[in-house]
């Protein structure tokens, strides 16, 4: 997986105010959690808060990463794991991170990069991409920047389930059911099939 790094300052005001007034500086309120667990045995959050533009290069892009947080000089290999938008003006309004560890499994979305010419867009049909990522589980290390699937075979009028896939060293955490891609027929591949029939 690609690796970049935040920088991140803890943060002691807590409440709606102070992290309105946060946002306000272009700061983004943010907990990560970890393996420190309180007195009920869920996980504790350590709250801090990152720059808008440290915080943008993890987040609109279509690529993976592990994130080495540095907050306040202290050290946390971490992943995104969950970022709340405006619903209106889609601004970042706070972010969790999972800390991570070599030999702890995680759950990520992984892009897919369907490779080849599909059969079915040679004889006209289009190639439809249903979905942008496959979560997979594994330990950081072994997990990939994409999900390679070959459609070279696929032809008009069929599809590829995620039930169908399979990739070294990984766990398929999405649905056997759901369709990551198909090839559909179009006019002109239709009217093709039509003149070939008479």
């Amino acid at each position: 997986m690609l690796e970049i790094t935040v920088k991140g300052q803890k943060r002691t005001d807590l409440g709606k105010k102070a992290s309105k007034l946060m946002r306000k500086e272009g700061l983004i309120p943010c907990n990560l959690y970890g393996e420190k667990k309180g007195e009920n045995g869920l996980p504790v959050a350590e709250q801090f808060t990152v720059s808008f533009s440290e915080l943008r290069k993890a987040v609109y892009t279509p690529n993976i990463y592990i994130i080495n947080l540095d907050i306040d000089g202290e050290q946390h290999q971490t992943i995104l794991k969950e970022i709340q938008f405006h619903p209106v003006t889609d601004a970042i309004l706070h972010v969790d991170f999972f800390e991570v560890t070599p030999e702890k499994p995680i759950t990520v979305g992984i892009p897919v990069n369907l490779v080849g010419h599909a059969a079915g867009v040679r004889a006209g049909g289009r190639l439809a991409l249903s979905i942008r990522q496959i979560k997979v589980t594994a330990p950081y290390g072994r997990i990939p920047e994409k999900l390679d699937i070959d459609v070279t075979s696929l032809e008009i009028g069929k599809s590829i389930k995620v039930g169908s896939l399979h990739f070294e060293g990984l766990e398929i955490a999405t649905s056997k059911e759901v369709v990551v891609c198909s090839v559909k027929m179009t006019r002109a591949a239709a009217a093709a099939a039509a003149a070939a029939e008479k």
